[in-house]
């Protein structure tokens, strides 16, 4: 219309806003210590800050209990708040390897019941739900029927063999979470879940492109291999967004040091990293085009969740949810959250 209002943008880039597949918490909060909507609300506020629009709360291995209120609790944010910010809910365990479990609470680490199986299962016909799960824990039926049922299974915090990871992969595992990271690596006589992973093309797999989970060098040799099967996550957690430099996590006391997040053996525990973050190292450290880095934090994530007519594009009928930022410093000039600009 002619007296539409216009606004310039500045020289910035225009992108679709960021969609963060693993996020433990920030803005101050760790979502597995603190189940509310408060705790929602204040990641979404969080994220806004540094271009992420939708997200997954990521609950890390825990009660079942925690997990069905978690369960419970985003399904109601969603019917109250609508389909975005919180695009569904991510748990991160506890079925996973006791031998690759790194700061999570081996005290939860326990197998699959049938029951619960049938719960995810059910959960997964309403709400978009992600599993991360070791798939040598996990007999390769159940793996089945999550996938059937719309559960996106992810392998991570596993010990598998090459073979049992080709197993799980068969079974119906789809994407690896922060590859490398808590992984069975690639070996010359033990290619592993790494190696597994690497092999096979349609399997997804999420980065944490901080340079400190992984070398950017590493990155760079997934993303030639994977191609459009590489996507962004943070693995962010309580401390991004603020000064603090010391947090609980998995029962832990965690440390802010150098920019990690590290307990008092020196383990990582999540990141510091946000999403505009990742999109800029993975421009000026791994040398990807800065297009494809965008669409590595938007249209690939969100497709894996089934998404994309929702977020991760500028696409008539999605939200209108934008991340605009200086081509030079990828410092965020705003952010459109469902038509609201916020400007920074």
């Amino acid at each position: 219309p002619a007296d539409v209002e216009t606004i310039s943008a500045k020289g910035a880039v225009i992108a679709p806003g960021f969609v963060d597949l693993q996020l433990n918490g920030c803005g101050g909060v760790t979502f597995t210590d603190s189940i509310t909507a408060e705790a929602l609300d204040a990641m979404h506020a969080a994220n806004l800050k540094s271009g992420c629009t939708a997200f997954l709360p990521t609950l890390v291995s825990t009660t079942q209990a925690n997990m069905l209120a978690a369960m419970c609790l985003v399904s109601e944010y969603r019917t109250t708040r609508g389909p975005a910010p919180v695009l569904g809910l991510h748990l991160e365990g506890p079925y996973i390897s006791g031998a690759r479990k790194g700061i999570h609470d081996g005290a939860h680490i326990r197998a699959l019941a049938p029951a619960m199986r049938d719960t995810l299962c059910a959960y997964a016909a309403t709400t978009p739900l992600m599993l991360t799960l070791a798939p040598e824990c996990v007999d390769w039926r159940d793996i089945r029927a999550l996938a059937d049922a719309g559960v996106v299974v992810s392998m991570g915090h596993t010990n598998a063999t090459y073979a049992e990871a080709k197993r799980g992969m068969l079974a119906g595992a789809r994407v690896a979470t922060h590859l490398f990271n808590a992984m069975s690596p690639w070996q010359s006589r033990e290619p592993g879940a790494v190696g597994a992973v690497l092999d096979s093309q349609d399997i997804a797999c999420g980065i944490i492109a901080d340079g400190v989970h992984s070398h950017f060098a590493s990155i760079a040799l997934v993303k030639r291999l994977k191609r459009n099967h590489c996507f962004l996550v943070t693995d962010g957690t309580a401390p991004v967004g603020t000064d603090m430099k010391e947090f609980t996590f998995c029962g832990q006391t965690m440390q802010v040091r150098d920019g990690r997040c590290v307990n008092a053996d020196g383990t990582l525990g999540g990141s510091m990293l946000t999403m505009i973050e990742a999109v800029r190292n993975c421009v000026l450290s791994v040398g990807i085009p800065l297009a494809e880095s965008l669409r590595m934090a938007s249209a690939y994530p969100a497709a894996i969740l089934g998404q994309q007519a929702l977020v991760g594009g500028i696409v008539a009928g999605a939200c209108a949810n934008l991340a605009l930022f200086s081509p030079k410093t990828f410092a965020m000039a705003a952010t459109v959250d469902r038509g609201t600009i916020h400007m920074w």
